[in-house]
């Protein structure tokens, strides 16, 4: 057991009045006991300095936000730097600490802290640079009510013809996420495998599928229609027919590791998502 000791910790912070409070707080803590290092934006609605989150050379960082704060920040975020997530939005699947309960959680982590690993998927195309998708990459027609039209291959052997209004291509992290939406299974975090779930396909045979998360998936369309790709709801791309897209097991992601309750913590926020 490889304990961690942070001596730099980096932030992050949406940005709203109640994070700001909450942000203030934590640095006003952290301050006597650690290096605090903020990202630009951060910095600059505090009038400090900063530092940009992919030259950010800290143990830990921070993200007081929602789950969208943790993905955009991962989207920049290099190396093996583990994260947690500060639950300032709704549901809060990757940022589970309340931020009540902010403070008591640094205690313990000052004392020592196991990074948990979480896979990514890689997704390239022809041309231009994507992020990792550590919950899904999703491709998903322009025009609602036009669908499209698309082959999907695993390791070379064609998988599915469909005609759909698109497809969710998921980790197990991202599976409680659109994939779960959109009707593909729950799977524990620690598989290793990716998913693979049309959306709305007029096919009855269409279901979701779980593949090796070694594959190697491509996806190609067929017809010309306008379609984007879209990496954890934060990276928009258009696609046409000319881009193959190919998914590979990309760099893992790093989250400070707590209690393993995911299904307790599964059940809560599920069951809590009606109310929203």
């Amino acid at each position: 057991m490889n304990l961690i000791q942070p001596k730099r910790i980096g932030i992050v912070c949406r940005g709203e009045a109640a994070d700001l409070q909450v942000l203030n707080g934590l640095i006003e803590y952290l301050d006597k006991r650690v290096e605090v290092i903020l990202d630009v934006e951060t910095a600059n609605k505090l009038k400090k300095q900063g530092s940009r989150i992919k030259e950010m050379d800290v143990d830990l960082l921070i993200c007081v936000g929602g789950d969208g704060t943790i993905l955009r920040t991962l989207h920049h975020l290099r190396g093996t730097t583990p994260v947690l997530g500060i639950n300032m939005g709704t549901i809060g699947f990757l940022a589970d600490v309340q931020p009540e309960n902010a403070i008591s959680a640094l205690t313990k982590l000052l004392d020592g802290f196991e990074a948990e690993r979480r896979e990514r998927l890689a997704v390239n195309v022809k041309d231009g640079t994507i992020p990792d998708a550590l919950n899904e990459a999703v491709v998903i027609t322009s025009n609602p009510g036009k669908m499209l039209h698309f082959a999907i291959f695993v390791d070379g052997e064609e998988w599915e013809r469909l005609r759909a209004d698109g497809v969710v291509f998921a980790t197990p992290t991202g599976s409680t996420a659109y994939a779960m939406s959109a009707g593909g299974p729950i799977v524990h975090p620690g598989v290793n495998a990716a998913i693979i779930v049309p959306i709305a396909p007029f096919k009855l045979s269409a279901r979701p599928t779980v593949v090796d998360i070694n594959s190697e998936i491509n996806l190609e369309l067929l017809v010309t229609k306008d379609a984007e790709l879209v990496i954890d709801g934060q990276f928009y791309r258009k696609i046409g027919k000319e881009h193959r897209i190919s998914i590979t097991k990309g760099e893992p992601a790093f989250f400070v590791k707590r209690k393993d309750r995911h299904f307790l913590k599964l059940q809560d926020k599920l069951r809590s998502a009606g109310k929203i």
